[in-house]
């Protein structure tokens, strides 16, 4: 593959990047969060279960984690089990600009990753990554948590997300 084709690949990564978390994780998941409101943000569905307050913290966490802290000098800071243990605390409001902010900060950090780095070996939660496959996680991982965030909200509110309608 020619240089030119890796780069054209590297920056199609980084628009779908932006693309997936931005324009549309992101107003989905904080739209299922304004539905369920400052109470419900944080009613977890059952005992061994999590509330979409836990998951929007989950989500920062892990992406904070897996793109900040493994391309800028941001040291890994993140109390895992702190995402999961918290019920109650923030508003709506505040999960909400706190995801917004991982994410633009975690697509303004995918912008500036050189190839090289899309290709370099790191090491993640321990496990054995490269750039390319700690940004495909945060996608992967973010699209399953944004499902359980979707699933329950619909379940609670009983609405229509119609995420679709133009």
């Amino acid at each position: 593959m020619s240089h030119d084709a890796v780069a054209t690949l590297a920056n199609q990564v980084k628009r779908e990047f932006r693309r997936r978390l931005i324009e549309e994780q992101l107003p989905r998941i904080t739209r299922c969060a304004e539905l369920l409101g400052d109470e419900r943000v944080w009613q977890r569905p059952s005992p061994n279960t999590n509330s979409v307050g836990n998951l929007i913290l989950h989500l920062c966490g892990n992406t904070t984690q897996w793109i900040t802290a493994q391309f800028t000098e941001l040291s890994d800071q993140r109390l895992r089990d702190a995402e999961f243990a918290a019920e109650r605390g923030l508003s709506v409001a505040q999960l909400s600009a706190r995801l917004r902010d991982v994410y633009t900060t975690a697509c303004d950090t995918v912008d500036t990753v050189t190839t090289e780095q899309l290709l370099a070996n790191r090491t993640v939660q321990g496990y054995a990554e490269t750039g390319l496959s700690a940004i495909l996680h945060v996608l992967e991982h973010t699209s399953g948590h944004a499902g359980q965030i979707y699933a329950w909200t619909k379940q609670t509110t009983g609405l229509d997300l119609k995420f679709y309608d133009q």
